[in-house]
Formats: C-alpha cells, structure tokens, sequence
C-alpha cells in the first residue's frame, strides 16, 4: 500500500490586542455584575469627601468673605453693560454727591440716572454723554470653583464638609435604629403572643406619628442640634426595623433546625443569636442600604425646614435652604448642594437593589 504523507499548513496564532472590541464587550459584561457606576460616585460625592474633607476642601467651611459673595462658578463669565450718564450734578450740590461706584449701584437697580461728576472722592469725572460699563453680575474665580454663597463662603467647601455631616448622621442614626428594631422584632416574632401584641402595637403607633410634626416639636422643646435630629430618625426608623426582623423571624423560628436546638436545650437568647439573626440579618443589611437615601433626604428636607442640623454648620440641607430666595438670579447656590443630594439618595438605591439581588437566594436564581 502507499503509503500517504498529510502535510498540515502551520497555523498562524493571532494574538488579539488587549483593545479588542470583544475583550472590551467582555470586561463591560462582567462590570455589569456590580455597580460600578454607583459605587464610583459614592466613593467621589460621599466617602473620599466624608473621609478626607480638611485635606481636599479649599477653605474654612463656616467663614466667608463678604467682598466674595454671590460669585458665580468658575466658568460663568462677567457680565456687563452701559449705560449713558444723562445729567451732570454739580459739586456744589454737597447733598447729591456720590461716588461713581455708588453711583453705578444706583443705576444698575434702577433707581437713579445722574451721576455726578466733580466731586472730591469720584473715581473719575464723567460727563452727560459717556458711556458707563457697569458689572451686572460678576464672573467665577478659579479660587472658588462652585461659586459662593450670600455670606461669601465656599459652595465646594461646604458639599465637602456636608458630606461628613451626611454620612455621621445616616450612620448613627441607622446602627441605632437599627439594632432597636431588629432586637425588638426578633423578640416579637419569637414568642408571639403579648409581647408580640404589645411590641407591634408600639410599631403602628410609630409608624402613624407624622416625622415632620414630631421633628418640629422636639425642636421646639429640645432646641436645634445634632442629636435631636438624630433622636427624630431613630423614632421614625426603628420600626421598619421591628416588622422586617419580625417576619422573618415568623418563618425562620418553625424551622427544624430551631426545633431542635429547643429540644438540646438551648436557651431562647442562644437560639435568637445563633440561628434566627444569621438568616434575619441580611434582610435587615439590604434595607439599611436602602434607608440611607431616605435618611439623608429625611435629614435635608428637616433641615431645610429649620427642624434639622443648625446653622451655620453646612449641611446640605441648609445649603439649599439658603438659596431658595435667590433661585431665578444666584442658582448655584442651591443646584449644587441639590445635585449633590440626587446623586447620594441615587447611588445608595441602586446599591440596595444591587444587594438585594445578591443576598437574596430567590433572586440569585433568576
């Protein structure tokens, strides 16, 4: 027989650059996975500024520098225009002597169209006839990039610093409420009966209080400050707490393996804390992620409102209190502040529905 002779061509190996579009699409896929997107403004907006605000802020937070006020963001240019001077006043005329730079702000509010000239403190003789450029509004510094606010402080600053207070507060507020809801909820669903009754009866009650109306009379009795607001949010919180742990506890404690720690002789504190609040405590972390939006937008509308965190501490609140009479003229002085608060309450959402989906079995599933 003869013998054949297969000849293979050589394989040519083409290695794909690392830019190719499906190593690209690739790597967009897995990114999907988590949010990438979110978690990088909640790292830029909240965490590095929280974390690091006296390193990265351009100025004191609480001072302000009143030749500075109302300066517009930095990319907002000067804006100008002229008007003519129509009579001339003369210098005899002690009573309507001004300066040209008072007389400018006469002009520019309409009020007034004579400017003198002569007079011994003018910046500069002007007759009927000339033309004045006068600054309506002024443009940005570089030195302060959001802008600044009616009392000559910096918007940039005070987000920074915002942020802290943003963040301490949510914090505090939802590890109390937190802890006070679950440990009553897990009681509650343990053992049923009265103390179940009494523990949700005290949940509706809470649940019914109006947060602005009690926000407003601990302030009146208390006074404005940082801890009574935290006091409002723990009130108005705890109770979500208790009803969520509750009915997880319900279907978690007719489980087998509780019946048989009972049977082993485990005491009822044993079995909460080692079988109930492991298979409780990812429900209570994925609505705490998803709280902490509600409470810093529940911390800024109190705030706002005059309920809140006091002046002249900047919360973001407060920020955007201070520019709601000036809204149509000097927006940046509550847009930014607000933009701030969107991203923040955005972000924490789409991080607790992130969350959900993966500490949920049903979900992982799907």
């Amino acid at each position: 027989m003869a013998s054949e002779i297969i000849v293979k061509k050589p394989e040519i190996i083409v290695k794909k650059p690392w830019y190719s579009p499906a190593r690209i699409l690739r790597g967009l896929s897995e990114a999907n996975r988590y949010p990438v997107l979110p978690m990088l403004v909640l790292l830029v907006v909240l965490v590095i500024p929280a974390v690091f605000a006296p390193l990265i802020a351009p100025h004191e937070p609480m001072v302000g520098d009143l030749k500075q006020r109302l300066l517009p963001p930095v990319w907002v240019g000067e804006q100008t225009t002229e008007k003519t001077v129509v009579e001339l006043i003369t210098a005899s005329n002690r009573a309507n002597e001004m300066r040209l730079s008072d007389a400018e702000i006469q002009v520019r509010i309409g009020k007034a169209k004579i400017i003198t000239s002569g007079a011994e403190n003018s910046d500069r003789p002007v007759v009927p006839g000339d033309q004045i450029e006068i600054v309506t509004q002024r443009g940005g510094k570089a030195t302060y990039l959001l802008g600044t606010d009616k009392v000559g402080r910096d918007i940039l600053t005070r987000i920074i610093y915002g942020s802290r207070i943003s963040i301490i507060v949510a914090a505090i507020a939802i590890v109390i409420a937190g802890t006070i809801g679950t440990t009553l909820g897990i009681t509650a669903g343990y053992f049923r009966g009265w103390v179940d009754a009494v523990i949700m009866r005290l949940v509706d009650i809470s649940l019914s209080i109006p947060i602005i109306l009690m926000a407003l009379v601990l302030v009146a009795a208390l006074g404005a400050s940082f801890e009574t607001i935290v006091i409002v949010l723990v009130i108005f919180l705890w109770a979500q707490y208790a009803r969520q742990a509750r009915g997880e506890t319900l279907t978690v404690r007719v489980q087998d393996y509780v019946s048989r720690a009972k049977v082993s002789g485990a005491s009822d504190r044993r079995i909460m804390l080692r079988h109930i609040f492991p298979n409780v405590f990812n429900s209570i972390v994925v609505l705490a992620t998803l709280q902490v939006g509600f409470v810093i937008i529940l911390e800024s509308t109190l705030s706002f409102l005059g309920a809140g965190i006091p002046r002249p501490q900047p919360a973001w609140g407060l920020m955007v209190a201070d520019g709601r009479e000036l809204i149509i003229t000097h927006w940046w002085v509550s847009l930014f502040p607000g933009v701030a608060i969107m991203l923040v309450v955005m972000s924490m959402n789409l991080m607790g529905d992130w969350l959900r989906d993966r500490l949920d079995p049903k979900q992982r599933q799907v």
